[in-house]
């Protein structure tokens, strides 16, 4: 083909007859050129097989303090990410988070207050629902720790029979699993929502495959927050003196003041777990005619606590006191024979109680709504329970 610009020019006979002699006085020009010698060909390095693994390149300093927030279509979900005891899950999960391989899925697979099961890429598409769990797998070795299979712990899914065979997805403990301890890698745990991921096990299922779509909208990440200061956690005893409670109950509002002065830590706590909602839903499980009214047994509760309820829930040392446990008392209940074990539950005294004094201590006392502990008092019970429940809606510090 004829190149733009270029004119090419025809030989003349001189010039061909030319050309003949210069290439008889040189035949070497004029013949063929000879073959090289064959010689091997040298062989190529192989290819290396591309490693199928997911292995971190980033310092395990930059993936501590790290959440990831699980935002569903059930409410939301914050994880603890656990860098030291499996930085390689850790870094997997964060570079997934970002790429947006969470935003979308679901939960597809429940066991009722056992375990939820998610992250699975194929679940995006509802269409693939009967391929739902065999997807995003196969991308992560093992990675051995001591953490356990407790509440609010989150592990890697495996193949069955195949240790290294973690990826995308993953299960959340909505109860202790010890079975599971040393099988699969906890790497985070739930730091708030646990009651979250306790609702999604309980939906309706079939085979443990939800009958309706749990979506995870979207996963972000995020550095984690300095922790909120717990209420009623600094205040003097004179400032806790200030504050009453209402104990908002199904027989009317019954109204406590407090004796700081007497009983500093269990004023602290009953006010806190007050301000946090924990003795909301509860109920007076306890009447005995002539003696107490109990309630703030936690077992009592219509849900469970939340993360920073439980935290918030601890043993207290007794503050024994000289205040006689007389009619509207309000002391705290404890384990027969160990002093330290009250928690959560108090009692209101009915009737001038002696052998309660010096063994149990006394913190607050009725100063409205005795009626309502009297209604109490007379309600029909079956032992020492009512027959009809009497809930606290809540308890109101005010």
């Amino acid at each position: 083909m004829t190149q733009l610009g270029f004119v090419p020019r025809r030989f003349g006979v001189f010039t061909l007859v030319l050309l003949g002699q210069v290439l008889a006085a040189f035949p070497a020009f004029a013949q063929a050129p000879r073959p090289a010698p064959a010689r091997p060909a040298q062989a190529r390095p192989a290819t290396p097989a591309k490693d199928p693994f997911f292995t971190s390149s980033v310092p395990v300093e930059q993936l501590r303090n790290k959440q990831a927030v699980l935002e569903t279509s059930q409410g939301t979900i914050v994880l603890d990410l656990l860098a030291d005891a499996a930085p390689n899950h850790v870094a997997h999960f964060i570079t997934r988070a970002r790429e947006g391989a969470y935003d979308r899925t679901t939960f597809h697979r429940v066991i009722p207050m056992g375990i939820v099961q998610g992250g699975d890429p194929l679940s995006k598409d509802p269409a693939q629902s009967a391929k739902y769990g065999s997807g995003g797998l196969g991308t992560l070795r093992f990675e051995s720790n001591q953490e356990k299979h407790a509440r609010g712990a989150v592990s890697a899914v495996l193949v069955p029979g195949k240790q290294d065979s973690a990826g995308n997805q993953f299960f959340i403990c909505v109860t202790d699993q010890p079975a599971l301890d040393g099988q699969y890698t906890v790497f985070a745990r739930v730091a708030e929502g646990i009651n979250v991921a306790q609702k999604i096990s309980a939906v309706a299922s079939n085979g443990g495959i939800p009958a309706e779509r749990i979506e995870i909208t979207r996963v972000t990440i995020r550095d984690k927050p300095a922790d909120a200061p717990e209420p009623f956690a600094t205040e003097s005893a004179d400032e806790l003196g200030r504050h009453h409670a209402v104990i908002e109950t199904s027989l009317g509002n019954i109204e406590i003041e407090f004796l700081p002065e007497r009983a500093p830590n269990h004023v602290r706590q009953f006010l806190r777990l007050a301000a946090l909602g924990v003795y909301d839903n509860t109920a007076f499980h306890r009447v005995v005619p002539g003696f107490v009214v109990q309630g703030g047994y936690m077992p009592t509760r219509k849900e469970p606590l939340d993360e920073r309820q439980e935290r918030a829930v601890r043993p207290l040392q007794p503050e024994f006191n000289d205040t006689l446990h007389d009619r509207g008392i309000v002391s705290m209940a404890r384990v027969s024979g160990e002093p330290a074990s009250a928690t959560t539950s108090f009692f209101i005294v009915l009737a001038r109680a002696e052998r309660l004094d010096g063994q149990y201590s006394v913190f607050g006392r009725v100063v409205s709504g005795m009626d309502v502990v009297q209604k109490m008092e007379t309600a029909p019970v079956n032992g020492e329970t009512p027959v009809t429940p009497i809930t606290v809606t809540r308890v109101v510090v005010k």
